[in-house]
């Protein structure tokens, strides 16, 4: 089967070597990439605060960048919203992980039913933009004081001319992986550029999260994963 696989760079590439395992052909076409502001997420950990929240993996690749400065930071409690975001804080060196379900809004309750364990300071959220408002709305709901602090910038890569329209015509994806709102958008922005119908584009559209799927055109097959992990959006394969 092609999957065309539309995340950022290097996730895009973890993915296609797990499709290319399972004996599909991955087709990469990255649509949108981070770009990392080290300097502000530094800043950010010299403030005091009580935890560490994480809603993505790319949050967890800024810090990295940081090397030796992060190193005094890696006891405090870290909450990530799911096991791949966990995964990555754990490889960096993260030992005090809580985890999420998958959402914002799961992973605020979490925090909400520990945050009197915690110390008397500001959760520190480091996460980027844009992104959507589930866990900051519900901490507001619950009183929980926090710092938002955008580490990195989602930007749309520039794609070829005719890049979708070659696809279409010699490689069209049997199915294609949306992991987020905003590729799903630019998906859908380049296809109306390009004079192409979605649903002949590709039958299937694979997505992460509701969310992910209420961006695409209205005639697709869009099909949504149990859960929002890669371990669920692959089962739709």
């Amino acid at each position: 089967m092609r999957v065309l696989v539309t995340r950022p760079l290097p996730a895009a590439e973890a993915t296609a070597r797990r499709l290319e395992a399972a004996g599909h052909q991955p087709i990469l076409l990255p649509l949108m990439q981070a770009m990392h502001l080290a300097a502000v997420a530094e800043a950010a950990l010299d403030i005091p605060f009580a935890a560490i929240v994480l809603t993505s993996a790319e949050a967890v690749r800024v810090l990295a960048t940081l090397g030796g400065k992060l190193e005094k930071h890696l006891k405090n409690p870290c909450f990530c919203v799911g096991e791949a975001t966990a995964r990555a804080a754990r490889e960096l060196g993260f030992t005090d992980l809580r985890i999420g379900d998958g959402t914002g809004k799961a992973l605020a309750g979490l925090i909400v039913s520990a945050v009197g364990t915690l110390p008397k300071q500001p959760l520190l959220y480091l996460t980027g933009s844009p992104r959507s408002d589930g866990l900051e709305s519900t901490l507001r709901q619950h009183g929980v004081e926090y710092r938002t602090v955008e580490c990195y910038r989602m930007e749309p890569t520039v794609q070829p001319p005719g890049a979708l329209k070659d696809l279409a015509r010699t490689d069209r994806p049997d199915a294609v992986l949306l992991y987020s709102r905003e590729t799903a958008r630019r998906l859908a922005a380049l296809l109306l550029e390009a004079s192409l119908d979605a649903a002949s584009f590709s039958p299937r559209y694979l997505c992460l999260s509701a969310a992910v799927a209420e961006a695409l055109p209205s005639n697709v097959m869009a099909q949504i994963a149990a859960k929002p992990d890669e371990e669920n959006l692959f089962s739709l394969i």
